[in-house]
């Protein structure tokens, strides 16, 4: 079985102190979700992101949140993949009782992918690759640490929503120089904080300006928030909780300092670490 954690080690800065200990990661991995019908006709329907752990739940509740399926009768049995012994904890395929695969109009926009196994964490990372993504330059820009310390407090002055609801994720984007924000917008998910605050510099025509930018955004940090901050081509990524091991390992292959459980002035530097340098 996959773990659910990753053993990493951080560099932990402390006022002008640092130094090096053991930490663990949240791990995250994707989980394609595979129908079979009693006929034999087999599909993929969705790849999502997780930490591995009750996969068969995830997969029957996705299916039956999606409209899919309605209830336990529906389903024989779920199992994992053994195709290819690499990959068997990250493919679960759903058999269903009916003979003939259900509409899955309602699933499109998740995107179908081959249902030939194949999907794995560093797969994933490699796809991103394959899109065209380049590593960002080394050590441009530097962040002072008074700057980095300063910016939970500034995203979370800025998050008027949450302040009324307290239920909302926020990403904001700062420049290196200072911990004022250029942006900051909030959602229901992190996400899509986080392709708000890009689409406004991309109106703008600002998405230059982001080489020289941090984004900061609240709660812990997955694989698509690295992979979202490497298209736009933002060199920091700041979190006030933990990262996942995805996430490091995106964030060290686009050359992004990672940076996560940024509080008072403490943090812990993941990747990138050159780029924080001295007040």
């Amino acid at each position: 079985m996959r773990r659910a954690v990753t053993p990493a080690t951080v560099r932990v800065l402390d006022g002008e102190r640092q130094s090096t200990r053991a930490d663990v990661l949240a791990t995250e991995e994707p989980l394609e979700i595979r129908l079979a019908a009693r006929g034999g006709a087999i599909r993929t329907v969705a790849v999502t992101m997780r930490t591995p752990g009750a996969d068969f739940e995830l997969a029957a509740g996705f299916l039956c949140t999606e409209g899919v399926i309605g209830g336990a009768h529906e389903v024989r049995r779920i199992d994992y993949c053994v195709d290819v012994e690499a990959q068997r904890y990250n493919v679960v395929t759903v058999h269903l009782a009916a003979g003939r695969l259900p509409d899955l109009a309602a699933l499109e926009r998740y995107g179908t992918v081959s249902s030939a196994c194949g999907v794995c964490g560093k797969a994933s990372l490699e796809a991103s690759l394959a899109h065209g993504l380049a590593p960002l330059p080394p050590g441009v820009p530097t962040v002072a640490r008074d700057v980095l310390y300063a910016l939970p407090d500034a995203l979370r002055a800025a998050q008027g929503t949450f302040s009324r609801t307290g239920g909302l994720h926020a990403a904001g984007l700062f420049d290196a120089a200072g911990a004022a924000p250029l942006v900051v917008r909030e959602d229901v998910g992190r996400h899509n904080a986080v392709d708000k605050v890009v689409g406004w510099a991309l109106l703008r025509d600002r998405l230059a300006a982001l080489e020289r930018a941090v984004l900061m955004v609240s709660g812990r940090v997955g694989f698509e928030i690295v992979q979202k901050a490497a298209a736009a081509r933002i060199p920091v990524v700041c979190a006030v909780s933990a990262p996942s091991s995805l996430a490091v390992a995106a964030a060290e292959t686009f050359g992004i300092t990672l940076v996560g459980f940024l509080r008072g002035s403490r943090a812990n530097v993941y990747s990138g670490p050159e780029r924080c340098s001295t007040p």
